[in-house]
């Protein structure tokens, strides 16, 4: 039995954007036709917004917060309520404080089931906004040492950079991996993400679904790759051919 594993943003859609209209209408085909599953970052009004009722609802589950609220259709079966301890609030606060970004767009902590996402420019940002912050963590990598700095310090939490402005933050082990369990008996799994990079929040997952399928992992930078590969998969390897 195949089954299939997306994230979103970057990988279903642009960042924080709506999914292709053509693209949805192929990706809807491709639910009717396999298991699919979603893990993302985002909590369910968002993923909803990005995605529409209909191809959330063709999903055999959705595991939101990476995977700390999981939801079949409209019914959540699990969801998590841990929240970030303020010894580790104040010492992302600091950063915020100390960052040589220039500007701050408000919503800096964003508290989701079971997880923290955290922005030096905030969740604020317009698109324009975000782009100049992506230039900015691009040259200068500054997600990737605060995630780095922050798991130094707090050895029970992780932060992983998410998307494409923000670091998730959650009790170790309670990243996108803690969903693997939901799929032992599957004979191969097929995993699409883009960020599976050491620091991205896809890459403890990754590395949970290779233990199963070897080649099954899928780093992929857009909508468009993810479709150009299912269509690949579809045609060479799922279908046998």
């Amino acid at each position: 039995m195949n089954k299939f594993i997306f994230d979103v943003d970057g990988t279903l859609t642009p960042s924080r954007g709506v999914i292709d209209k053509d693209f949805k209408e192929w990706f809807l085909e491709f639910c009717d036709n396999n298991l699919v599953y979603l893990v993302t970052g985002s909590d369910r009004p968002k993923t909803l917004e990005q995605l529409g009722d209909d191809v959330y609802n063709r999903c055999s589950r959705v595991y939101q917060c990476s995977g700390n609220e999981v939801w079949i259709q409209d019914d959540c079966v699990k969801t998590s309520t841990w929240t970030l301890p303020e010894d580790a609030h104040e010492w992302l606060a600091q950063q915020l404080i100390s960052s040589t970004y220039h500007e701050r767009t408000g919503l800096h902590f964003e508290h989701r089931p079971g997880l923290v996402n955290f922005s030096i420019v905030g969740r604020n940002a317009n698109k324009e906004q975000r782009a100049a912050y992506v230039a900015h963590d691009v040259l200068s990598e500054e997600r990737v040492f605060i995630a780095d700095d922050f798991n130094k310090l707090f050895s029970s939490l992780q932060a992983t950079v998410g998307g494409e402005t923000g670091i998730d933050i959650a009790p170790r082990g309670f990243d996108k991996s803690q969903i693997i369990n939901d799929f032992k008996d599957a004979d191969n799994i097929f995993f699409f993400g883009d960020r599976m990079d050491t620091a991205g929040n896809d890459y403890t997952l990754a590395n949970e679904v290779r233990k199963i399928t070897p080649s099954g992992c899928y780093h992929v930078r857009n909508w468009q790759e993810t479709q150009y590969t299912l269509g690949y998969l579809n045609e060479h390897i799922i279908n046998g051919t």
